[in-house]
């Protein structure tokens, strides 16, 4: 009798991996060894893309040519533009850098390059995408994209507001792309994954990446949790309406997580920037009103928030639209799809399973005459 398959593929290994381990048992996350919070506190963005696209930390010099790298790389092709201009306003952002990722790879194809240029062309021009569709838009501008910014978190928040940064906004938006840049086997990695596996282009697994995380299970938690936190009143409010909830077996997106097991330990950090960010801009209500959904969860059904639920308030407190919120996932995530796509083309086996049938079992065909049912 086959093996019946479990849900999800819940602790299922199906593959091997030098990237990443998410581990659920002592709830800990490393990057090629290094530990998240390590990483987070101490790395740029552009350091973290370096390890998990070339194996290891760059000395200074590395790291210097590498930022020189992306920042020449950052202007869009007049076609890009053009294409992203006839996209319509109220289109989702998510499906702007979709329909943005898969036009550049009809202009710029991979057959013209190597697999690791057209990954940096597509870290330095995301930003510029988004923030070039948006203001066009909404503005009707078409602006520079080159900011001036050595930075990939300052050059997109320096060209979504059209002037330097905070260097607090900077800081917390650098960790943020650093913990969100790979997670191990999740949803759109692994789509990716199985995209690369057919040795098809690397824009085409790159798209399917993108087309995964559109999916509010995965990647929109961080705008559903902006949506609830900005529902209510005062902390009491949201108690209120959270214990109502839980009452009708609602869920709450941004609590639990399918491999953690007591904490995210990516929430502590990103909530930290939520905290002074909450400070900074003087805000008095949302950042409370999630202190208390938080213990409301964790209270009743022994919740604990993950990274998303945090972030939505630190890129809030930003001035980020929350329709831009999963995009910046695109920002960070695309350097761990990237690590992952070269992992699987480096020892390739096309990504086939197995399924069990539960259909009917083997019956001769009823020719159309002799079949009854309706006129």
């Amino acid at each position: 009798m086959a093996r019946k398959s479990k849900v999800a593929l819940s602790g299922v290994a199906v593959g091997e991996t030098s990237i990443c381990t998410v581990n659920g048992d002592n709830d800990s996350i490393h990057y090629r060894g290094y530990a998240i919070e390590d990483l987070a506190e101490h790395a740029s963005f552009e350091e973290v893309a370096y390890l998990l696209l070339r194996g290891e930390l760059p000395t200074a010099s590395q790291l210097d040519s590498y930022r020189d790298r992306l920042n020449a790389l950052r202007s869009l092709p007049a076609p890009l533009a053009t294409v992203l201009e006839q996209l319509p306003g109220e289109s989702h952002p998510m499906d702007v850098l979709r329909t943005g990722c898969a036009a550049l790879g009809c202009i710029e194809p991979e057959s013209d390059s190597s697999q690791e240029d057209v990954i940096d062309r597509l870290i330095a021009t995301f930003p510029a995408m988004l923030c070039y569709w948006h203001h066009f838009h909404s503005h009707n501008a078409r602006i520079d994209t080159d900011s001036g910014e050595t930075s990939l978190a300052g050059h997109f928040l320096h060209l979504l507001r059209g002037q330097a940064p905070d260097p607090l906004h900077r800081d917390a938006f650098n960790s943020s792309m650093v913990l969100y840049a790979e997670h191990g086997f999740a949803a759109s990695t692994f789509a990716a994954r199985v995209c690369a596996s057919t040795l098809t282009d690397i824009y085409s697994a790159i798209t399917s990446a993108i087309g995964t995380l559109r999916g509010p299970l995965h990647g929109g938690a961080n705008e559903a949790a902006m949506e609830l936190i900005e529902g209510f009143t005062d902390p009491d409010d949201a108690e209120r309406a959270v214990l109502d909830g839980l009452a009708r077996k609602d869920v709450f997106m941004g609590f639990g997580h399918p491999v953690y097991r007591t904490r995210d330990p990516r929430n502590q950090i990103i909530k930290g920037y939520s905290q002074s960010l909450s400070q900074a801009v003087g805000d008095t209500h949302l950042f409370a009103v999630s202190q208390r959904i938080e213990q409301v969860m964790m209270r009743e059904k022994k919740l604990f928030p993950n990274l998303d639920y945090y972030a939505a308030s630190t890129y809030h407190f930003m001035g980020i639209p929350t329709a831009m919120f999963t995009p910046i996932f695109v920002f960070a995530r695309i350097c761990g799809w990237a690590a992952h796509i070269f992992e699987q083309r480096a020892d390739n086996r096309i990504i086939r399973p197995g399924s069990d049938y539960i259909g009917p079992q083997p019956r001769p065909f009823v020719p159309i005459g002799q079949r009854g049912g309706g006129a």
